[in-house]
């Protein structure tokens, strides 16, 4: 099949963007359109105005600046991947992408495409919900910061009205010698996660945890993160660590249930690959020690 007849648009600023979203009735926004494409083929989505947003150029770029990390949310998936200062800052993000489906499919996503679109199953609001991002939202009544904990609303549901567009995401940066590590477990390489997990920690001196972050995706409407878990792993040696990872993650939630696994098959996925993301951020922290 073929889309239905629609009006384009190409706008080149983000309050151009945001006018059109505002006065344009059954308007869909256009990032990589590796979602929007398909539904406009099948009729899916049947709007009278598609909005262009990859002509603005204030939504694509990656910065470091002091402790944050910006990317634009039009940045592209591989660009995002093969960029030298996320890996410098950020190794997670980068490693994390090589999970994210294809590389053609990452030659055209974009990272605000994702986010938007916010599929369960997701690996990027899973390591974004480990790095504790921020997601910034413009509309006509200006910007606003949301915490990607809020980001979910409900099943494929982010917290943005219709006539707002994702501006960029920030990241606060870990600690330089800290490890890191994503793994996840899907039915082919490039499907989906069915559990997903992104880990990232710190030590002290004396080899007790300093800071720790876990996040899963694949269990819920949005990435879950073992909140009480990291609180209670501060102080404590890194083996017990590996081991309260993985029993914190497979209590974390009632995983959902489809028709490819069942919620107690996920959550003891979620339970086996938080203690292996753990572990192998562990022993890349003591790598980095030592170089």
């Amino acid at each position: 099949m073929k889309p239905c007849n629609f009006e384009y648009h190409a706008p080149r600023t983000v309050d151009e963007a945001i006018q059109l979203a505002s006065t344009l009735e059954n308007s869909k926004l256009l990032a990589g359109g590796q979602t929007l494409m398909p539904m406009l083929n099948f009729r899916f989505a049947q709007p009278d105005h598609v909005i262009d947003l990859n002509n603005i150029r204030e939504l694509q770029g990656i910065a470091v600046s002091g402790n944050t990390l910006r990317i634009g949310a039009m940045t592209r998936q591989r660009d995002i991947q093969q960029s030298a200062e996320v890996r410098a800052a950020a190794p997670l993000i980068p490693e994390a992408y090589t999970f994210v489906s294809h590389p053609q499919i990452r030659n055209r996503g974009t990272l605000g495409g994702s986010l938007c679109h916010l599929d369960p199953a997701s690996e990027q609001p899973c390591f974004l919900a480990a790095q504790g991002a921020s997601l910034h939202v413009q509309g006509p009544s200006g910007r606003r910061s949301v915490p990607i904990a809020d980001w979910t609303l409900a099943y494929m549901t982010p917290q943005i009205e219709p006539e707002e567009i994702l501006v960029h995401i920030e990241c606060d940066l870990w600690p330089k010698g800290h490890g890191w590590a994503f793994t996840e477990f899907a039915r082919r390489q490039g499907d989906y996660a069915i559990v997903g997990v992104a880990a990232l920690a710190a030590c002290d001196d004396r080899r007790r945890i300093s800071a720790i972050s876990v996040a899963l995706c694949g269990l819920a409407a949005g990435p879950v993160r073992l909140h009480g878990f990291e609180e209670q792993a501060v102080g404590q040696p890194a083996d017990d660590a590996i081991i309260g990872a993985s029993e914190a993650a497979a209590r974390a939630v009632e995983a959902m249930a489809d028709a490819h696994v069942s919620s107690d098959y996920r959550q003891h996925l979620a339970g086996v690959l938080a203690g292996r993301a753990v572990r192998t951020a562990f022993q890349r922290m003591s790598h980095a020690e030592k170089a």
